[in-house]
């Protein structure tokens, strides 16, 4: 049996029921992959541009600061090496790459296990017509404080909309995005998903799975049954 969630329209009265895909609203969401899908999100948007200077790049130091011996004071070659104020970084940082890899089939299931996770807390509004609204803060306020009270909102559309983009601009908490870049970032960041029927659509087309992959095959079937006998027992 597919889930079903209430549509609202901008007055926030429910208008109708939605019908939702199972393999990417309804699974039971992987704590661990989420995880990783996120920490890799989170590595690759880093820049990796920091530097800094070893003692081969400082100003100055090209002479001894003080003959070797004789002196009284302990042995120095430059006044740039790393002990001196002003000298090279030993292990300082420099340019890198933090990209990591992700197998596709667990970036897919990251992504359906964040949707899944908020039908299952019931963090998901569908509301129909946003993208003929009024392109005025005020409206999109006035729509938000109809649902049920959340700290953040993501709102998804199919195509990006200079209406909902323009309203929801200036309030705090509030997030827009089109339903191509739904990411787990962005889903986990924010308490509220505002979603449109067409933005729906657009989510399962493309993150759905196949019809030959939502039943498990006979070999992982048999695994399965092995493995409650076994508990049973």
């Amino acid at each position: 049996m597919g889930i079903e969630i209430d549509i609202l329209n901008t007055a926030g009265e429910v208008t109708g029921r939605q019908a939702l895909d199972d393999s990417v609203w309804g699974i039971e969401p992987n704590i661990s992959v989420m995880h990783q899908a996120l920490l890799r999100q989170q590595a690759n948007a880093r820049l990796g541009t920091h530097q800094t200077k070893t003692r081969a790049n400082v100003r100055g130091g090209g002479r001894k600061p003080w003959r070797q011996k004789g002196t009284g004071r302990a042995r120095q070659g430059s006044i740039r090496a790393p002990h001196w104020v002003g000298g090279g970084v030993v292990f300082g940082p420099h340019p890198r790459s933090y990209t990591q890899a992700m197998p596709k089939q667990m970036r897919r299931l990251a992504i359906r296990s964040v949707l899944s996770a908020k039908v299952r807390d019931e963090r998901v509004s569908v509301v129909d017509g946003l993208t003929g609204i009024e392109p005025k803060t005020r409206t999109m306020k006035a729509l938000i404080a109809k649902l049920p009270e959340s700290r953040s909102v993501l709102i998804v559309v199919a195509e990006k909309s200079e209406v909902v983009d323009r309203a929801a601009g200036n309030l705090p908490n509030v997030h827009t995005i089109v339903a191509d870049v739904v990411n787990v970032r962005d889903v986990l960041k924010y308490e509220r998903l505002l979603v449109t029927p067409e933005a729906i659509a657009k989510i399962e087309e493309l993150w759905a799975l196949p019809e030959a992959k939502r039943t498990p095959s006979a070999f992982k079937q048999a695994r399965l049954a092995a493995a409650n006998a076994e508990v049973e027992a």
